[in-house]
């Protein structure tokens, strides 16, 4: 960085940001590639339920709802996994962090608990209200 026309260290509270950025994005990765794991076991299982070459009636139909089970469940993973996608993209623009709504900053704990949000807990609120 340039200031004053010289290099400038960056200073500790930068050195920080970038840290916390990092130990997000090795989170959000690491998250990631489990729920890649789990896709591809969850859709295998689901193959491998419709080869079972049962006959009985009751069999077919606990085979039938474990596969709509499992492709439920890999659904909701799909849609985490687009989460985690767009969080990283956040990081790569510098806009992660930031409530996409209000601008705010979003709190730590939050971030902990979900590293892919995308809104501050009051707009998440309003949002799954409708009212946003």
């Amino acid at each position: 960085m340039e200031f004053l026309g010289g290099p400038r260290e960056p200073s500790g509270e930068e050195d920080m940001e970038k840290k916390r950025l990092e130990y997000y994005k090795k989170k959000l990765l690491t998250r990631r590639d489990e729920l890649v794991k789990t896709i591809t076991r969850t859709e295998e299982e689901g193959r491998q339920a419709d080869d079972d070459p049962t006959v009985d009636l009751a069999d077919k139909a606990a085979n039938s709802y474990t596969k709509e089970f499992l492709f439920g469940q890999t659904n909701t993973d799909r849609t985490i996994l687009n989460m985690i996608d767009e969080a990283l993209k956040r990081i790569r623009t510098e806009e992660y962090g930031t409530c996409a709504n209000c601008q705010d900053e979003l709190q730590q704990k939050r971030l902990e608990a979900v590293p892919w949000a995308k809104h501050c807990i009051t707009c998440q609120e309003k949002k799954e209200q409708g009212l946003l």
